[in-house]
């Protein structure tokens, strides 16, 4: 029932849209991963923007066993981009922690997404830009991104879409298919989405679209990940001061 084209020209609209009315003639900052969320959300920029109003940021931490293919995607697109390894920056902030502080593992798989999104901003500021989000809804959906990392962005053109939605729309922008059908991976944790998650991304899009589940015991995971998550999708909780005597 999904109108790959039709929802794909609706986005290309939006983001023009945003522009428009969000910074008129600035650039689109996507940081590039070579996953199909940063490709596809460069390429619907491309699209909506031009491709020279957009510029990638390819961000290693140390070496990146795949960045072969951010840079496909780069060169495919015929996007500027910049390369900035943000091993140092990870690395000066968890070596000034305080001895007496344990550093968690989620520490230490958090602090380089973060990083990126600083990193992002720095350039965005630096060349008139603002910063694509690159999260789709699955992920949103059960809390599977880092908060005030890639969760955060001025806009976001994938976060109401699956992942199989929006692997659609990236084969009808003509990416490249190791880009689309690539194996997701935070490139943290050393394995893959799925693997971290406990189900695939098919069994989870279906049952975001549909309701439907056959294992019990996902729909339980799914469930407790999306109740306990939810936070991450919602403002800061602020303090209403009133000044209104009672």
């Amino acid at each position: 029932m999904f109108d790959a084209e039709r929802t794909k020209n609706e986005c290309v609209e939006w983001i023009r849209g945003f522009f428009e009315e969000n910074g008129k003639g600035c650039n689109a900052i996507v940081g590039i991963s070579g996953g199909k969320d940063s490709s596809v959300t460069a390429a619907l920029c491309a699209e909506a923007l031009g491709r020279e109003r957009v510029i990638g940021v390819l961000m290693p931490c140390g070496e990146q066993a795949d960045i072969d293919a951010a840079y496909m995607l780069v060169n495919h697109l015929g996007i500027k981009h910049y390369v900035i390894n943000v091993k140092d920056a990870v690395d000066g902030v968890l070596n000034n922690i305080p001895s007496d502080l344990e550093i968690q593992k989620q520490t230490r798989v958090n602090l380089p997404a973060r990083i990126r999104m600083a990193t992002l901003y720095a350039v965005s500021q630096s060349s008139n830009g603002r910063v694509a989000n690159t999260c789709n809804l699955s992920e949103d959906w059960v809390g599977y991104s880092t908060r005030y990392g890639d969760a955060a962005g001025d806009f976001s053109p994938l976060s109401r879409l699956t992942v199989t939605e929006v692997k659609e729309i990236g084969s009808l922008l003509a990416l490249p298919k190791e880009l689309v059908d690539k194996t997701p991976i935070d490139g943290l944790s050393g394995k893959t989405d799925e693997e971290n998650l406990g189900f695939t991304y098919a069994e989870l899009d279906r049952y975001i679209r549909t309701g439907e589940i056959d294992d019990a015991e996902k729909k339980k995971l799914i469930d407790t990940k999306h109740k306990n998550n939810l936070f991450k999708l919602q403002l800061m909780p602020c303090f209403e001061y009133s000044a209104d005597e009672k």
